[in-house]
């Protein structure tokens, strides 16, 4: 076993370790954190493979950008984890079947001829950047144009799910806060003075007859 092989190994089990705990950790925060261990290591798989663009696109886009997101949100939120985990056993099985089929067909899929044809033999001097980008406009450019119509609905989607009609804010211009007067924020009035009369004043005084 040459030093490569070893390389991948070692990542391999980072990678299936932490996506085993992203998904059996009881606190959501080191969840994310098993996540972004996953997609670093993922990143040095994609090195190992030749592939420095994935690999670059994959540490700043998903770990700087998207994983942090993920553990903002998930610390602002006050989430309640005992609740969280009831149902974890119960949707078990169903989960475990729903991951064999996806393995089974991502192994369909790196069997199949369409994954042998990306590879560049022989071309020394040939960037994977440029070769990515050649196969996205040119045998790929109708998945391509079709994944970009998915990705605009899903967010014309979420912009609308979540819309909830025009806010009314009040706002200030500057300009006439500029222009203000003492007279048209202050007014003196005057007003009579009323002088509190005692409360028997007006009644008529008590007789009382002798024993």
């Amino acid at each position: 076993m040459d030093f490569k092989t070893f390389v991948f190994f070692f990542l391999a089990a980072i990678l299936t370790f932490a996506a085993l705990r992203v998904i059996t950790a009881r606190n959501p925060v080191h969840a994310v954190l098993n996540l972004i261990l996953a997609f670093f290591t993922a990143a040095g798989v994609w090195l190992l493979l030749e592939a420095e663009f994935l690999a670059m696109v994959l540490v700043m886009v998903y770990i700087g950008a998207v994983m942090v997101l993920f553990l903002f949100v998930v610390m602002m939120l006050d989430i309640d984890i005992d609740k969280l985990r009831q149902g974890f056993w119960r949707y078990l099985p169903l989960g475990a079947v729903i991951g064999i089929l996806m393995v089974i067909e991502m192994g369909m899929v790196l069997g199949s001829r369409y994954f042998r044809s990306l590879r560049i033999g022989g071309v020394e001097t040939a960037s994977n950047t440029r070769e990515l980008g050649r196969l996205l406009v040119t045998e790929y450019v109708y998945p391509f144009e079709l994944a970009a119509v998915v990705l605009l609905v899903a967010i014309i989607a979420a912009v609308a799910l979540t819309f909830r009609g025009k806010k009314r804010s009040r706002s200030s211009d500057p300009a006439d806060q500029m222009r203000v007067q003492a007279a048209d924020r202050l007014r003196i009035v005057q007003m009579p003075v009323e002088r509190e009369t005692p409360p028997d004043a007006d009644s008529p005084p008590s007789h009382h007859s002798p024993a």
